[in-house]
């Protein structure tokens, strides 16, 4: 087993890498007790062996993997690979070229949504992978050579479910599906961070614009100051902590320490006035500049039951054309169909519009129903 430790070995390995038409990549990474993750492991497949390379290494610099990288004629596969390439990403400023990612591959060729690497691990290799080190705390050092070896088998399997899925999609004329689900993957815009939309991923049981006014400036001071902190976004104050006081938008001192939970760091002077100060912002702002959540029109006459046909529908066409249903429409997709008399959503568009987004308009506008023929669901044309 190979760990490369030094810049040296790592120089040579690249150039080695350099030769293949494709290598596997895989990373270890913790990330509970810091905002950014702390890269411990990187993985690489080559068609004779594998390597591991040890990123904590003092005598090692990466220069040269992170050079390989940006190599456009050389294809880096990948298994659910976002946090990969946001780690490098955040490393680099640069996203890695010409990835290849076997999970969204997988969803192309209708293994369903998010398929595991073990699922497909044994499908193509016929393997049953030993998990007992997932769990591992990547970080220390010495890791053992059971540890090690299951590292190495996220990166040796891959190169079979590689070539496997890649020739399906070569079979199936869908190459060019996975290609536009890929440009998200590569889109700098899918790793940006933007402190003042943290907010929606916060749930709030009654948004109101004003309590969310004051969540979102909360939310992006909290963001900020983890980053800064490189600290977990809940060390600095917990969702609910926040919603708490967006409820209760405290104007003094003694109204914010009535509220439970706050770190006793916040209640030092200079972080409670900061806090105040948020609250006071987001409470003052006019109520058209408030936040509002986007409510679909489902209480217009038929809506719901046309959502349910939808989501019938979606099944039918993802059963035909063998595609995992969440590639081809989100729920959010669906309503929008379901509600707004003009639907702009990625279903509706390219190849999702082919196989599912045509047949979605016409059974709302009334051309096609769902029936049942010889037993099974079919497309009823209406005249």
């Amino acid at each position: 087993m190979k760990i490369i430790t030094k810049t040296s070995d790592l120089k040579e390995l690249c150039e080695r890498a350099a030769q293949e038409s494709f290598i596997t990549l895989d990373t270890e990474f913790v990330r509970e007790t810091t905002y950014w993750p702390q890269l411990c492991l990187i993985q690489m497949g080559l068609a004779e062996e594998a390597f591991i390379i040890d990123p904590l290494s003092k005598e090692l610099d990466l220069a040269p993997f992170f050079t390989l990288l940006q190599k456009s004629e050389l294809i880096k596969v990948i298994h659910s690979g976002r946090q990969d390439v946001e780690i490098f990403y955040h490393m680099t400023g640069k996203i890695p070229t010409h990835l290849f990612d076997t999970q969204i591959a997988a969803m192309v060729c209708g293994f369903g949504d998010s398929v595991a690497y073990e699922a497909l691990v044994r499908q193509y290799a016929k393997v049953s992978l030993d998990k007992s080190s997932r769990y591992t705390h990547w970080a220390q050092r010495p890791l053992t050579d059971k540890q090690l070896t299951y590292a190495l088998g996220d990166v040796t399997h891959l190169r079979v479910i590689y070539e496997k899925l890649y020739a399906k999609l070569v079979k199936e004329d869908r190459l060019h599906w996975l290609e536009a689900e890929l440009s998200i993957l590569t889109d700098p815009k899918t790793y940006a961070i933007d402190p003042y939309k943290i907010w929606k991923k916060i749930r709030v049981r009654s948004p109101k614009p004003r309590l969310l006014a004051i969540l979102r400036e909360m939310a992006a001071w909290r963001e900020i100051t983890a980053q800064k902190r490189n600290i977990p976004r809940g060390r600095v104050l917990k969702d609910e902590i926040m919603v708490e006081l967006a409820a209760a938008a405290p104007r003094t001192y003694e109204d914010l320490k009535c509220i439970r939970g706050i770190p006793f760091q916040l209640h030092e002077k200079n972080k409670t006035e900061e806090i105040l100060e948020l609250i006071n912002k987001g409470a003052s702002l006019p109520l058209e500049d408030c936040p509002q959540v986007k409510k679909y029109e489902s209480s217009r006459p038929g809506t719901s039951a046309l959502l349910e046909m939808l989501k019938l529908l979606l099944k039918v066409k993802s059963e035909k054309h063998h595609v995992a249903p969440k590639l081809i429409a989100t729920t959010s997709d669906l309503e929008v169909i379901a509600s707004s008399p003009t639907p702009k959503v990625p279903a509706l568009e390219g190849w999702r519009r082919e196989i599912f987004g045509n047949a979605a308009l016409a059974l709302k506008q009334g051309k096609i129903a769902i029936g049942i023929q010889n037993n099974r669901i079919a497309l009823i044309a209406l005249k």
